[in-house]
């Protein structure tokens, strides 16, 4: 019987990066009861330029800092109906991007949303997870810790 090759392990919660949205670190919350993974983003706006549907945002990066500010701009991948953690289905835009934890680099579907409130400002569901980590719920930051 041939063996699967071993995952690599996370924790609950990790720094990961974003390099095409110049986000060179933002802590995530690993949450594999979310489907999708979501970005803290405010002043969103969607516009067309040479024949694309691209969407601007900001996000602050770092939780309880309001000063450290990232604007950025990405195609718009889809608009999708998401249930939030209290429960209500909201109308999010979707992107497309690259993240890379521990050296390895994929591309993940990301919504945009006001986490301001949540204690994380990004959430990777397991839709970015599958098949490439399996998750230690009782450690955190093993990729870098502090």
């Amino acid at each position: 019987m041939k063996q699967k090759p071993q995952l690599p392990v996370i924790g609950w919660r990790e720094w990961v990066s974003l390099p095409e949205l110049g986000i060179e670190k933002i802590k995530a919350k690993i949450d594999t009861g979310a489907r999708s993974s979501a970005i803290h983003a405010f002043d969103i706006e969607t516009f067309h330029q040479d024949g694309k549907h691209l969407v601007c945002f900001k996000v602050h990066p770092y939780q309880r800092d309001s000063i450290q500010t990232v604007a950025t701009t990405s195609p718009l991948f889809d608009e999708r109906q998401v249930r939030n953690s209290g429960g209500h289905a909201e109308l999010r835009l979707v992107i497309l991007t690259p993240i890379e934890i521990l050296g390895y680099q994929w591309p993940i579907e990301l919504t945009l949303t006001n986490r301001d409130v949540m204690g994380f400002r990004m959430l990777l569901g397991r839709q970015a997870l599958r098949h490439r980590f399996l998750v230690d719920p009782g450690k955190s930051f093993l990729l870098h810790p502090k």
